[in-house]
């Protein structure tokens, strides 16, 4: 009976709750964000399944009405993780957002202030600076290497070099061709001297709409620097640190002194004389990569302290990094220190500063060292039984490598120290709502100074000096920045509005002063200077140089509903680099349009796109980064141009090079077109870009004939238009599995397709990169329809086996062993019997079609795990090693292996002859595949739990092992693929002659919040 009773009383309720409910049940509540707990208005409050819902008022409230207890209320917002919750019996309901950073409402800097990426209609990607933080590179511009599509970055193995990064393909040919830096409103070339720790975030601004507003140094792209401030509260220490070593990787393994020898009787063999070395004296012999590479220590430190009140916050840093080089003696020091404060004056004025400091220390490697390494003969040995060095003259090999390394090492003395200040001060002023005026002024100042000594010494008959010397290159620069800016934002119901009106005026100033004197003695480093040499042999040259820009910039951005959007810009720079002609001034226009597709109505009962954006722009933009004063007829005087006339000395004079009259301004031309979605409830999201940037008027420097009687034996001048075209795709996906397992992957790819579209020598190309090529030969073309700096030469269709192939061929001296060209072309365009250089063709490309990279982030309870991949494919590398021979330098074991030694023995591969004939002359033999495949960075880390952490009073313990550069696959033949351009020129790009290699790097890490 009771149990009848209890069924009856419970059938009412629900009886009662179902009526209730039939009547529409009013649920009410407040959305805050689980960040900081404020109220959020605008949250979208929706019914599931149906079109009904209501928005969140000011102060985060709602009320609306359900219809059953099976009712899910959708709560969502751009920028926030939407969250459904089943209504049930509840009548009051609070939510809790959470940001979602891969939402288009993530702010993102930009040229002079910031904007939701929602907004943003160019293509712009940002990198937070914990995920720097996380890769061991000594540049923070290398942590970007893999992270962002379209982007290239050719590192160096060499301890403090900067690397060479290249923004959706080369947008100079001439000048500097990397990016403008810009670190807290001051621009940079180069930001080596900045610890990775300091950094919040970085933006890189890849489309011509988004880098205008930079207009006069933003041809090759602008990467945006934020660094880190303080907050108000109590002091927070961070501390951040590993040590480690670095390893080469992949060494080329040489031939043995056994093997060597044997070569080099078959090359005197081939020259017609005899016997130089008898194999069977020797063995393994010396192997010069295992006597002067190594394993090098690096460590890298960084202390912070920050904090604040109300009314000021505060941010302090130190910096230091050692790291050695995989050369023996080479070594690497920096020291940074970094203070930053704001303050806030008025309840409308803000003002604050931040200033860096950094000085660096190296010894440097000596120049040329890794040529001699891969020449060295193994036969030599490092020392003899007495402790004397080991001479090359002794086997009679010559001069081709007349040089033991060893020594070469021992007697090497550079010092380079730099030392720069840094700083920026602002002032915020809120005039009215929304109008508010910012003023800036910052600047740096460099000196630099490079000491080399060259004592007496005598290591070998060939390395020796007589007179010990001493020189000091001192470089100085300073330059200021000035900038005013306005912005106004107003909202008028569904309109939005953003104008900015600035003003900006620089000035860089460099100076630099050569010294030298012979005869210092050498008793320690404080003791060197130039007046304890002799009087007769000192010797001062100086140089300077003097930029300035006044520039006035102003921009609109619109957003209607926060669906469609506007953005257009214009830049007016004035620049002394081209005053001549009345063409001082260049001006930058910009455009871009973007649609929120999944705002609109009809988007509202998909369940596919969480957000979708389209995006168009287009922009102008400028090139300064050139040499001042192009059109400047200058001259050269000297004792090899004086001249005696009935007794009397006249000196004489030559014109430097050949200069064109007025040079103007390089200007980039871009468009870009993207999309931009997440779909899947935010976990996947996709970026895919499709883009034209052209260079107009670009200045090349063209080689002429010497015999013209100038210094110089180039023209420079806007003498070509170039164009990079190419799509670019980023996709990442986030989820968990669970409560403890967290993941995200991410791939990005980028095609670059570059070619020249004119050239203002017309059929006459522009031609280059004789780096490590004998005989004055030029690996390197630039011409209409090529890529910049595309390899020219002769193609192999195999080699030589006998006498009879060459009668009839069209290479008549040619020798058993020599390559075989192609007869391709006569004066006619048929092939002619005869090899000339009518017969030479592209034969490969320096600029990689494809760049990419796989970044992976894997977190179970307090393991986290990270796996970084990237690479580069369809691109070329000219081994000029090979082929950079003026006698008995020594051979790769491939080479060994696989040479031309007697009729038969190999079609692909040269006899030991390889450097004379015509065999050194560029060609398809040199030119391999550059492509590669690399885990970049691996890293295992360990957050310790919280109650361990508060007995040790600390706010965070994070330990970790890294990997670096661990894992590389590729088929070229070299230490690495990655070349980096000579002189950063891209005429010069991917010739492989005395590269300083990558090595790998395992450390060990801690991070500490107190």
């Amino acid at each position: 009976m009771k149990t009848i009773v209890r069924f009856s009383y419970l059938l009412v309720f629900l009886i009662c709750s179902t009526v209730s409910f039939a009547q529409q049940v009013s649920v009410s509540g407040k959305v805050t964000s689980s960040t900081d707990g404020t109220p959020l208005p605008g949250v979208s409050v929706l019914l599931k399944g149906t079109t009904t819902g209501v928005p969140t008022d000011a102060d985060g409230m709602y009320t609306i009405n359900v219809p059953s207890p099976n009712s899910v209320l959708v709560f969502s917002m751009i920028g926030m993780v939407t969250q459904e919750i089943p209504v049930g019996t509840q009548t009051t309901i609070n939510v809790d957002l959470k940001d979602d950073a891969r939402s288009l409402n993530e702010v993102v800097v930009v040229g002079y202030g910031t904007q939701r990426k929602l907004d943003v209609t160019g293509s712009v990607v940002q990198i937070k600076g914990d995920e720097i933080l996380k890769q061991p590179s000594m540049n923070p511009v290398s942590a970007l290497q893999g992270k962002v599509a379209g982007v290239q970055i050719n590192n160096s193995g060499k301890p403090g070099e900067a690397p060479q990064i290249r923004i959706r393909g080369v947008g100079t040919a001439y000048g500097s061709p990397n990016p403008l830096y810009v670190v807290d409103g001051v621009w940079f070339d180069d930001i080596s001297f900045l610890n990775s720790g300091d950094i919040e975030s970085m933006n890189v601004l890849k489309d011509a709409s988004s880098q205008s507003i930079y207009g006069v140094r933003a041809a090759n792209g602008v990467v945006l620097i934020t660094t880190k401030k303080g907050k108000s509260g109590n002091a927070v220490v961070n501390y951040n640190g590993f040590v480690g070593y670095q390893k080469v990787t992949n060494q080329i393994k040489m031939a043995n002194a056994n093997e060597y020898a044997t070569m080099v009787n078959e090359l005197s063999a081939i020259n017609g004389k005899g016997q130089v070395l008898d194999p069977a004296q020797f063995g393994e012999g010396t192997d010069w990569y295992r006597q002067i590479l190594r394993n090098a220590f690096v460590t890298n430190h960084q202390l912070s302290v920050s904090g604040g009140g109300e009314k000021s916050t505060y941010n302090f840093s130190l910096g230091y990094l050692n790291q050695d080089g995989i050369v023996e003696k080479n070594n690497f020091k920096r020291y940074t220190a970094r203070v930053q404060n704001d303050f806030q004056i008025l309840k409308n004025l803000k003002v604050g500063y931040t200033a860096t400091g950094a000085f660096s220390q190296s010894q440097d490697e000596a120049g040329g060292i890794f040529r001699q390494l891969y020449a060295a003969g193994p036969v030599v040995p490092v020392y003899y039984a007495d402790g004397a060095y080991g001479d090359p003259t002794d086997y009679n090999l010559g001069d081709g490598n007349n040089f033991n390394p060893q020594a070469t090492i021992d007697f090497y003395n550079q010092v380079t120290r730099k030392t720069l200040l840094t700083a920026n001060v602002y002032a915020d002023l809120e005039i009215l709502k929304g109008l508010t005026f910012r003023t800036s002024f910052g600047g740096r100042y460099s000196q630099d100074e490079t000491r080399t000594y060259t004592p007496e010494y005598v290591a070998t008959f060939k390395q020796r000096n007589t007179t010990s010397s001493l020189q000091f290159v001192r470089p100085q620069a300073r330059y200021w920045i000035l900038e005013n800016t306005l912005t106004y934002t107003k909202d008028i119901g569904d309109h939005t509005f953003t104008a900015l009106l600035g003003q900006s005026a620089q000035r860089d100033q460099s100076y630099k002063v050569t010294a030298s004197a012979l005869n210092v003695p050498y008793t320690r480093e404080g003791d060197l200077y130039l007046a304890l040499g002799s009087a007769d042999g000192r010797n001062v040259v100086d140089e300077g140089d003097l930029a300035t820009y006044a520039s006035y910039f102003g921009r609109v951005n619109y957003s209607y509903q926060d669906r469609y959007l506007l953005n257009a810009s214009l830049r007016a720079d004035g620049s002394s680099k081209f005053f001549q002609g009345g063409n001082a001034w260049g001006y930058f226009p910009s455009v871009g349009v973007g649609w929120v597709i999944s705002s609109e109505p009809f988007m509202r009962n998909q369940a596919v796109f969480d957000n979708l954006k389209f995006r168009a722009s287009w922009g102008k933009i400028g090139n300064a980064s050139v040499p001042s004063n192009l059109s400047t007829l200058t001259v050269a005087n000297g004792a090899d141009l004086a001249a005696i006339f009935g007794g009397q000395l006249y000196t004489g004079a030559s014109i430097n090079s050949i200069i064109p009259p007025v040079t103007y301004w390089e200007r980039g031309v871009g468009t870009d077109v993207g999309i931009e979605a997440a779909l899947l409830k935010n976990r996947l999201s996709v970026e895919l870009d499709y883009y034209i940037k052209k260079t107009e008027r670009a200045i090349f420097d063209i080689p002429v004939l010497s015999s013209i009687g100038t210094s110089s034996s180039r023209i420079i001048g806007n003498q070509a238009t170039f164009q990079n075209q190419g799509f670019e795709a980023a996709l990442t996906w986030r989820d968990e599995i669970g409560q403890n397992v967290s993941y995200s992957i991410g791939v990005n790819a980028g095609l670059n397709n570059n070619t020249v579209l004119s050239v203002s020598s017309g059929a006459n190309p522009i031609y280059d990169g004789g780096v490590g090529l004998t005989g004055g030969a030029l690996a390197t073309r630039t011409k209409v329809g090529d890529p910049i700096g595309s390899f020219y030469g002769y193609i192999v269709d195999g080699i030589f086996q006998n006498q009879d192939e060459i009668k009839n061929s069209a290479q008549p001296n040619a020798k058993p062993g020599d390559f075989k060209y192609r007869d391709i072309s006569g004066t006619d365009g048929k092939p002619d019997g005869a090899i000339t250089g009518l017969d030479r063709q592209v034969i490969g490309n320096p600029n990689p079609k494809w760049t990419y990279g796989i970044n992976t982030s894997w977190n179970y309870k307090n393991i986290d795990l990270m796996l970084d991949f990237q690479g580069v494919a369809k691109v070329d590398i000219y081994n000029a090693n090979l082929g950079w021979r003026y006698g008995n330098e020594n051979f790769t074991k491939d080479f060994y292996d696989n040479r031309w030694h007697g009729e038969g023995t190999s079609n692909t591969y040269p006899s030991t002859n390889i450097g004379g004939g015509s065999n050194y002359m560029p060609n398809s033999f040199y030119v391999q595949d550059g492509s590669y495949f690399r885990v970049r960075n691996a890293q295992i880390g360990y957050t310790f739990a919280q109650d361990l952490t508060q007995r040790l009073r600390l706010k965070k313990l994070r330990v970790y092992a890294n990997a670096q550069n661990a894992l590389n696959f590729f088929k070229y033949k070299g230490l690495s693929p990655e070349v980096r351009a000579n002189e950063n020129k891209p005429t010069q790009a991917g010739i492989d002659a005395n590269v300083y290699p990558l090595s790998a790097t395992y450390n060990f890490g801690v991070n500490v919040t107190f």
